[in-house]
């Protein structure tokens, strides 16, 4: 295992980093984890060197802490640093800190985490965190040794993620959705070495986009081809982010043993500065060709925003994007009913035609947004038309 530096703290993070989210399951209900199968993979990533196992309160409807809690038990808590997380999006009141965070202790079996994040910040939530003094709440917990470090995990734009960053001077790390073909989305590269750049320790989740990157995907095959050393797809990706100095750790959400032992071999082999500029042009290469099958031309440049109903327009039209990028209507489905706020999605476009004129590309948004309601909101036929 190779092992890198974690922003300011003494202590090394192993490269590769355990994600909770997709544990193995019991037939189709997430919530029924096969414990058997999960401390399997857990242990085996520790005896490799896997030193840090990313949770949360929600993954697998709330079992999935108690489940590494349990694959942790015989002497394996001690060898590694547990992250886990405070849904903000739940927290209703200033007590629920401690009653949740306490919560989270008994699931754990651990009487101290180690790496404590407030999950998914967006502006709304930052100021809900600020509202209900959340990390006046945190430093007492810091205080008393029930956590260990602070941090956050991110889903915005680049410049509430500077907001935050620069928003509290206790943060030791934070946790961003990042991969080669997501530089620009949300925190995106220039966040990485913001934050970085701050002493931050910077956390990737999402390195292989749910997947959708470990694909043999066709369009981007003959590109890979090309490459003088032959790589998985995903060791593509893994290794592009490894390549960079910034990273501190990536997080792989694994369900299966042969995937930890896969990405314990890519693991292995990484380095800082890795990938030559040829091989850095040939993900250049996949991400142009894949960002090519986009039907609708979006830079996301955000002179259509604000929208007066609230349509967080870039985003909806790139949720669409995907569905060709990967060939995946249904994984994106499921990410824009799940994961995007109601009031964000394009079902609030009342066609007022205010966004038309600011478009740079010119590009028919009004006709768009039912489009895109009726495939990803409902289970209308993908087109690549309005």
């Amino acid at each position: 295992m190779q092992f890198r530096s974690f922003g300011k703290l003494d202590w090394q993070v192993s490269a590769l980093g355990f994600g909770c989210m997709r544990l193995p399951i019991i037939g189709e209900n997430s919530a029924q984890i096969d414990q058997e199968k999960t401390s399997a993979m857990i242990r085996h990533a520790i005896d490799a060197g896997v030193n840090y196992f990313d949770t949360a309160y929600v993954y697998h409807e709330g079992n999935s802490e108690g489940a590494l809690g349990r694959a942790l038990q015989d002497g394996y808590r001690e060898k590694v640093r547990i992250a886990t997380k405070l849904p903000v999006f739940n927290v209703e009141a200033t007590s629920d800190f401690d009653r949740m965070l306490d919560e989270q202790l008994r699931r754990l079996g651990t009487d101290a985490i180690d790496f404590y994040l407030l999950h998914a910040l967006d502006q709304r939530k930052w100021d809900k965190v600020l509202k209900l003094n959340l990390l006046r709440e945190a430093e007492d917990a810091l205080a008393d040794g029930r956590i260990r470090c602070l941090g956050f995990s991110f889903h915005d734009n680049l410049e509430v993620f500077k907001q935050i960053v620069d928003g509290y001077d206790k943060w030791t790390f934070c946790q961003i959705q990042y991969n080669y073909m997501d530089t620009e989305f949300q925190a995106g590269k220039a966040g990485l070495q913001y934050a970085a750049g701050k002493g931050l320790a910077v956390v990737i989740m999402e390195p292989l986009r749910g997947g959708r990157l470990a694909a043999d995907l066709p369009a981007a095959r003959p590109i890979w081809a090309q490459a003088e050393r032959k790589r998985t797809p995903a060791d593509w990706a893994l290794q592009w982010l490894w390549s960079q100095p910034e990273v501190a750790v990536v997080l792989s959400g694994m369900s299966t043993l042969e995937q930890v032992q896969q990405n314990l071999a890519s693991a292995d082999r990484s380095r800082v500065r890795l990938l030559t500029a040829d091989e850095l042009a040939l993900i250049g290469k996949v991400r142009q060709t894949l960002e090519g099958l986009s039907p609708i031309d979006c830079t996301r440049c955000e002179y259509c925003l604000p929208c007066p109903n609230g349509v967080n327009i870039p985003r909806v039209f790139s949720y669409y994007n995907r569905v060709a990028m990967y060939d995946d209507l249904a994984g994106m489905r499921f990410q824009y009913r799940n994961f995007m706020e109601n009031e964000q999605k394009a079902a609030n476009c009342v066609q007022c035609g205010e966004c038309l004129p600011k478009c740079p590309q010119g590009l028919p948004i009004s006709d768009w947004m039912p489009v895109i309601e009726d495939v990803l909101g409902g289970e209308g036929n993908y087109r690549k038309k309005p």
